[in-house]
């Protein structure tokens, strides 16, 4: 199992209708609305970098109100 966090820009005043589409998604773990340079920040939980490829283009890229992402894949600093 990965972990990734997708940091997502919205266009502007979009930001509960995207809340409400990612919430309905199964492989999102924890959503965020956050101020600064992002709108949104959201938790995953995937297999696979396979799987991660697949969300990004069969969920995400079909929100029309999500102009740009960004992901960042976990890690663990644990020896």
């Amino acid at each position: 199992m990965m972990e990734a966090f997708v940091l997502i820009i919205v266009k502007p005043g979009n930001e509960d209708l995207v809340y409400e589409k990612l919430n309905d998604i199964p492989q999102v773990k924890e959503i965020y609305k956050v101020y600064g340079e992002y709108d949104i920040i959201i938790r995953i939980e995937i297999e696979n970098i396979k799987e991660l490829d697949s969300f990004h283009d069969e969920i995400l890229r079909k929100i029309r109100e999500i102009e740009m992402t960004e992901t960042l894949i976990a890690s663990s600093y644990r020896s």
